[in-house]
């Protein structure tokens, strides 16, 4: 018998297994978890819902309970992921878990995507006016060219 290396990971080979969508409660990112999520019913792929806690130097420094309005953000997120799978439930199946970790929002999903091994990466456009001179969260990761990044707006 010969004894070989496991074949290296290759992402989207035989199409997506894993699709990584960011949320932070906006409406583009409510739209982008429910494209993913429409993506990940068609291809039988895992559903993996992100939500990067934002970390507020300033708050924290102002003794702010910055920690626990971002765990009640996630908590809140996690309630209206688990009703949206309720009312679906036995019409579309899709496998779905949800993440969370603290951090800004970039590297969070970067780290998520890297870790769970994603094949896509689904996020809403920003609703923010400054990320147009700045950059914001999609257009970093569609620049870092590691994944297929799709852009709901």
């Amino acid at each position: 018998m010969d004894e070989r290396e496991p074949a290296p990971f290759e992402r989207g080979t035989d199409g997506p297994k894993v699709i990584v969508a960011g949320v932070d409660g906006s409406d583009s990112s409510w739209r982008a978890a429910a494209y993913a999520t429409g993506l990940a019913r068609r291809q039988n792929a895992l559903l993996a819902i992100v939500y990067v806690q934002p970390v507020r130097a300033a708050g924290t420094a102002l003794g702010a309970p910055v920690a626990e309005t971002t765990e009640e953000v996630a908590e809140e997120l996690m309630a209206e992921i688990r009703t949206a799978a309720e009312r679906v439930r036995g019409i579309y199946d899709v496998r779905w878990e949800f993440h969370t970790l603290r951090g800004d929002a970039y590297n969070g999903l970067v780290r998520a995507a890297d870790e769970l091994r994603a094949d896509a990466v689904v996020v809403g456009a920003s609703e923010q006016a400054g990320h147009r001179i700045i950059g914001s969260v999609a257009v970093r990761l569609v620049k870092a060219g590691r994944w297929p990044v799709t852009v709901v707006p």
